[in-house]
């Protein structure tokens, strides 16, 4: 995986088209989401580990599969590869709607690959779409889809279905590192010692994105020619 950065890319195509789906499948703006992530620990629930990884959502960063993800969060997930204008690509699993906690919202988890092995994915893509961002969702073939389901979990992106105001993240989630703020309306809380990036967005979907700790620098980096508060 090139960069952390290209979330933000990917996230504006999915906030725009909601439903990261192959043609022809629709749209399913009322899915069910899968009854046992209900009983996992909410957004702000993060285990910090000995080795310096974490767990949310009963995940462990680095460590748990995709396949470990379909026990826990349910089958109901999109795999693609995603091709940014300029990047290499990154291995994507998209779920339309969990409810960690009692927490609706959409959930993506990147999965580590090679460049080599996604060169190979999409030389053997079964289709290839356009986002609006421009970027291409590649669908994998079948020994692809199994690869997928052994890859390690590298990162997550959690879009929670109801808007958060600085009073609940302050309360949920504690006084950050640092804030930061990337725009007029956007503004960065920045929790290391979780390895969590908690966009607060005045005007649109709040973004959790959420590393191994020992990895924060990869969502730090980013924001680093923006002066913190």
């Amino acid at each position: 995986m090139k960069s952390i950065a290209l979330f933000f890319a990917l996230l504006l195509a999915l906030l725009a088209l909601p439903m990261l789906l192959p043609s022809g499948s629709g749209s399913r703006p009322d899915v069910a989401s899968h009854p046992g992530s209900a009983s996992l620990g909410p957004p702000w629930q993060i285990d910090r580990l000995p080795d310096g990884a974490s767990r949310v959502f009963g995940l462990s960063l680095g460590q748990s599969t995709l396949a470990e993800a379909r026990q826990r969060l349910g089958p109901d997930v999109q795999v693609a590869l995603i091709v940014a204008s300029g990047e290499s690509g990154s291995l994507e699993a998209y779920y339309e709607s969990i409810n960690p906690g009692g927490v609706k919202g959409k959930l993506i988890l990147t999965l580590a690959t090679g460049l080599a092995q996604r060169e190979q994915m999409l030389a053997r893509a079964r289709k290839v779409d356009y986002m609006p961002s421009a970027a291409r969702r590649v669908e994998l073939g079948a020994d692809d889809l199994l690869q997928a389901d052994a890859a390690p979990i590298v990162a997550m992106v959690f879009i929670p279905a109801a808007n958060l105001d600085e009073s609940v993240v302050l309360q949920r989630f504690g006084t950050p590192a640092e804030r930061i703020r990337s725009g007029e309306n956007k503004e960065h809380f920045l929790y290391p010692d979780q390895g969590l990036d908690l966009q607060l967005d005045a005007r649109g979907k709040e973004v959790l994105q959420y590393v191994a700790p020992r990895d924060f620098a990869r969502l730090r980096a980013p924001l680093a020619s923006v002066p913190a508060r």
